[in-house]
């Protein structure tokens, strides 16, 4: 019978081995305080807009991704569009955004990351036009960071981001590791 022998020394590392089967595992665990991530408690989220939203033209609007694709851990609100994760931590955030066509003609694409009501992160203009993708990594504490996805466009009057497409216009994020 197979058995898994569990090994600890006086610098407060332990050694799991599991049993040989056509040699010998070994897992070392560090002595390391903190919370252990598995993929079970690790949040992450996607999610789109569902119809088409105006963007007025030089005015920082909050982008209304309305519809979850999945969210892990009930940390995005598809009310008020924001993402507050529940375990402190790491996170890469993406923002991608697409107004099609373009009438009126956009010269210029600004895609913002807020982190707690404020600038974070600028994604400038995608340079094929029409629209902005990329995404930064960040500290969130947990508790009260939260993240929002906004726009800001200059056209010649007011832009749409189309909506209902969850392959163009996102807003994700997850859990790189823990703090």
């Amino acid at each position: 019978m197979s058995q898994v022998i569990i090994a600890g020394d006086t610098s407060g590392t332990i050694t799991l081995q599991a049993p040989a089967v056509s040699g010998s595992t070994t897992i070392t665990l560090p002595a390391a305080t903190g919370t252990m991530m598995v993929s079970g408690n690790m949040p992450a989220f996607s999610a789109y807009l569902s119809a088409n939203q105006t963007i007025t033209s030089n005015v920082n609007t909050k982008i209304a991704f309305d519809t979850e694709q999945f969210d892990t851990n009930s940390c995005y609100n598809t009310t008020n569009y924001r993402f507050t994760p529940n375990v402190a931590g790491y996170y890469f955030i993406n923002l991608n955004f697409w107004t099609g066509s373009a009438t009126p003609v956009v010269s210029r694409y600004n895609g913002k990351i807020y982190k707690n009501g404020s600038e974070f992160f600028r994604i400038n203009d995608l340079l094929t036009g029409y629209g902005t993708v990329g995404g930064c990594l960040m500290y969130l504490n947990g508790t009260t960071d939260y993240v929002e996805a906004y726009a800001n466009l200059t056209t010649t009057g007011s832009a749409i981001i189309e909506g209902a497409n969850q392959n163009i216009n996102v807003f994700q994020g997850y859990m790189v590791r823990s703090a």
